[in-house]
């Protein structure tokens, strides 16, 4: 995925900010991000650091919506983050950058060479960001873990262009993002390791029918 500032100078980026009247918000770990960003019409770029966007369950469950690091665009409108349920969670210390929808969609803007740049950008992204969406559902809609696991591979396979690949996440984190019970997750990949269907090393997944 590219940067929302492909293509842009340290200048232009300096100009883009101040057109837009971006403000940048410093998040420490474990905070949640912009807790009110379920009643704000706004977009958000990740500066530095990374988060989380996360469902709490009604039995305390939690499962990983989102994965959100250097350069991701997340946003009232483009997110998972309408209801109570959801929160972002900074993994590390984390700066965000906020900007307003009625600023961005200002048409006197396009007078701006720079601003154009990163509004294209911008849009490629958020075109990614509803393909990861699309993904995402197809693995969850998936009844049994094996089945889900196999999703997540073979949709990775596809990124990659090679059956060997590593995992963007932690084990631990998988299971979150295709909401299954931990410990049934690493039993299954257990099997799928002695039915050499796979090959696992740390997080490098190797897979053994293609």
């Amino acid at each position: 995925m590219n940067s929302p500032f492909e293509d842009l100078t340290k200048f232009q980026k300096k100009k883009l900010f101040d057109l837009l009247e971006a403000h940048f918000y410093k998040f420490t770990r474990n905070q949640e991000v912009l807790p009110t960003i379920k009643n704000e019409n706004i977009i958000c770029i990740i500066m530095e650091g990374s988060a989380q966007i996360i469902n709490i369950e009604y039995n305390g469950n939690e499962i990983i919506m989102e994965e959100l690091i250097k350069d991701s665009v997340f946003g009232s409108n483009i997110s998972l983050t309408n209801s109570d349920e959801h929160q972002i969670l900074a993994k590390e210390d984390t700066e965000v950058l906020v900007i307003d929808y009625n600023k961005l969609l200002n048409p006197k803007n396009l007078r701006y060479s720079y601003f154009n740049t990163f509004f294209k950008n911008l849009f490629d992204i958020i075109n990614f960001k509803f393909r990861e969406t699309n993904e995402r559902v197809k693995i969850l809609e998936k009844k049994q873990i094996r089945d889900k696991l196999l999703e997540y591979f073979e949709i990775e396979y596809k990124k990659n262009h090679n059956r060997s690949f590593t995992l963007s996440f932690t084990l631990r984190d998988l299971a979150d993002y295709i909401a299954v019970n931990r410990s049934a997750m690493f039993r299954e990949l257990k099997h799928l390791k002695e039915e050499k269907i796979i090959e696992l090393k740390d997080k490098k997944i190797t897979l053994l029918y293609k």
